[in-house]
């Protein structure tokens, strides 16, 4: 039996590396967050971000060490091929995936999962400030990127995704996102895009 892969997308200071985290531990066995590698020193609070350069990652992406790819903000990405290992055993995989990647990903993996997190402007404004990572002119890049994506939250039919608010407590969002997917898993009667209950 094939694993899940868990698309968790968002804007940068959304929460999703704390999310994936979380879920990761209420999970327990079986389930992998997959490393992120990134040309951009990595921060403490990302799990599994994997620095490289750009000339290294070019070499990798070239080389078809990815499984999926992609440039945002700058900046380029890539999870690495061995989620296919992994689903292909049985586990589920969790992935800190890209709103702008996610029609590449789903043409890719047709049982993919796609959550997305949501948090007002003002509230993402602040984190972002806050964190001291992107200096003013690159934050105001990141709002007006999330901007363009507001669509994704109200899409209908197959390409409806799951829709969390993580503006409030991220613990709650935690178990929200933890419920969610154990009732995807156990209960046929659920569609993977229905987020009647948890959206």
């Amino acid at each position: 039996m094939s694993g899940r892969l868990i698309y968790l997308m968002g804007p940068s200071g959304s929460g999703k590396d704390t999310v994936l985290q979380g879920v990761s531990r209420l999970m327990g066995q079986g389930v992998w967050v997959a490393p992120r590698l990134i040309t951009r020193p990595a921060t403490e609070t990302e799990c599994g971000a994997v620095a490289v350069s750009a000339a290294e990652f070019l070499c990798l992406e070239r080389s078809g060490a990815f499984a999926m790819s992609w440039r945002a903000n700058g900046l380029a990405y890539g999870v690495p091929v061995e989620i296919n290992d992994r689903l292909s055993a049985g586990c589920h995989v969790l992935v800190n995936g890209s709103r702008g990647y996610l029609s590449e990903a789903r043409r890719r993996y047709c049982t993919l999962l796609p959550v997305l997190l949501s948090v007002p402007q003002e509230t993402l404004y602040q984190r972002l400030s806050a964190r001291g990572r992107e200096n003013a002119d690159q934050i105001d890049k990141r709002l007006i990127r999330n901007n363009l994506y507001a669509g994704l939250a109200t899409a209908s039919g197959r390409e409806r995704i799951m829709v969390l608010d993580n503006s409030g407590a991220v613990a709650d969002t935690i178990q929200m996102l933890y419920e969610y997917l154990i009732h995807s898993a156990t209960e046929p009667r659920y569609h993977a895009y229905d987020i009647a209950r948890y959206g």
